[in-house]
């Protein structure tokens, strides 16, 4: 059985199936570098994910930020990324409990790294802050 947080990160890649622009480019906590064939193309993963227990009841409440990286190629990158932002952040937040694995998703911040590459390049990082609870006792339930 996966961890909540496994369950919440497939969810949210899931849910950018049929992102403006990417086709089937989304990938799950990817190391390796993008060919200029690959983009544009999505990253998900994981960037901190910190405890609190904030009831009597034997539960944590857990925020786990989430970083979906936009890679893309062109003259002006960040003018090329911004209908696949849009069309990301649509798509996280048509429902906000990600098949009710969250109690809630919520946009953090979007961090712009332009870069000189075979052709200019873009590293756009839309990071999400989201908020679930588990059982203190068993991080699946």
């Amino acid at each position: 059985m996966a961890t909540k947080r496994e369950s919440i990160l497939a969810a949210i890649r899931s849910a950018l199936t049929g992102t403006t622009g990417v086709d089937t480019r989304i990938y799950r906590s990817r190391v390796e570098p993008m060919t200029r064939g690959e983009s544009p193309a999505l990253v998900v993963e994981p960037i901190t994910d910190t405890a609190r227990i904030e009831t009597s009841l034997p539960t944590l409440t857990w925020r786990m930020t989430v970083r979906v990286t936009v890679i893309v190629r062109g003259d002006i990158p960040d003018q090329v990324a911004d209908p696949i932002i849009e069309s990301l952040h649509s798509k996280l937040s048509s429902d906000l409990t990600l098949g009710g694995y969250a109690m809630d998703i919520q946009p953090v911040s979007v961090t712009f790294n332009l870069v000189e590459a075979d052709q200019p390049a873009g590293v756009i990082m839309c990071d999400y802050l989201v908020i679930y609870r588990t059982s203190s006792t068993n991080l699946a339930s």
